[in-house]
């Protein structure tokens, strides 16, 4: 496997899954917390994998070979949770995962344009099936300049969202903007060398807010945690991987009010991050901040 699954000790720590439990990952990928997960649960333990990139799914068929029928693989948005286990007769839920990151396969070897470092249309949907219509390309090259500014500024955080929109649309009289390295110079020549020369690439917010759009990640993240909570039985648990601070907001205020309330324990007094070790090995682990709670 290309891609290394992040906090695997932490997330195993936190989820702490037992003989014959069944737990839901509600974001697959190339199953590298299924398989500890599945490690774990046996004899009769499940897990139920959900991923809506059909390409993650194929990737993680590898867990049928080693786990049989314990491993059940659904291509399908995590939103469609409630129903997806109904529909596998599931059972109950000892523990949810839900990983918000991006494989390096995604990144690199899909051809969607998630990455800024290879020459793609751009595309930037985790499915191309089944009504997903709306596309970067689309974005880039048909909304109003304002929406794009808005978009640039609330899913990206962007400082100079209001100097990139209007290069773009500057850009696209000249005809139609289809690629990234198309969108990269646009975003450089609309910003200052300083900003060339930053920590993160001068492309990565622009990037992440496109595909934020073209997913509606964070939508999905608000309607995904009611749903996780509802679903767990009493003293499961549920750890959720954010990867930037517009997720973790979201995961972090809902599960504050949750608490609150009395329905759940957050195990996790601040976001845990990834090891030095982890860091030395895998860079993508920087970003990344893990919360957990357990059901009362």
């Amino acid at each position: 496997m290309i891609h290394s699954a992040v906090l695997k000790k932490e997330v195993l720590e936190y989820l702490d899954p037992k003989t014959n439990e069944n737990f839901v990952d509600c974001t697959i990928g190339e199953g590298g917390h299924a398989e500890d997960i599945l490690n774990k649960n046996g004899p009769e333990g499940k897990v139920l994998g959900i991923d809506l990139d059909p390409l993650q799914i194929a990737a993680s068929q590898w867990l049928h070979v080693q786990f049989k029928d314990r491993i059940i693989l659904v291509n399908d948005s995590y939103t469609n949770l409630q129903n997806i286990i109904e529909r596998k007769e599931f059972g109950q839920v000892n523990g949810i995962l839900l990983d918000l990151g991006m494989s390096s396969a995604q990144l690199e070897g899909t051809h969607k344009g998630f990455s800024f470092q290879v020459d793609q249309s751009l595309d930037m949907r985790y499915n191309d099936e089944g009504g997903y219509h709306l596309t970067a390309e689309k974005i880039v090259n048909e909304w109003p300049e304002e929406k794009i500014e808005e978009m640039l500024e609330n899913y990206g955080e962007e400082k100079f969202a209001r100097k990139i929109a209007k290069n773009i649309v500057e850009q696209r009289k000249q005809g139609r903007i289809k690629t990234t390295f198309q969108l990269i110079e646009i975003i450089k020549d609309a910003t200052p060398s300083s900003y060339w020369r930053g920590k993160i690439h001068y492309a990565t917010r622009t990037f992440q807010a496109l595909r934020i759009a073209v997913n509606d990640e964070l939508e999905n993240v608000k309607h995904v945690l009611p749903d996780a909570l509802s679903i767990l039985a009493p003293q499961g648990r549920l750890a959720v991987i954010s990867f930037h601070s517009l997720e973790d907001r979201i995961v972090k205020n809902f599960l504050a009010s949750e608490a609150k309330k009395g329905t759940i324990k957050i195990l996790t007094k601040k976001p845990i991050t990834a090891s030095r070790d982890e860091l030395a090995k895998n860079a993508r682990a920087r970003s990344a901040k893990l919360r957990a709670v357990i059901k009362l």
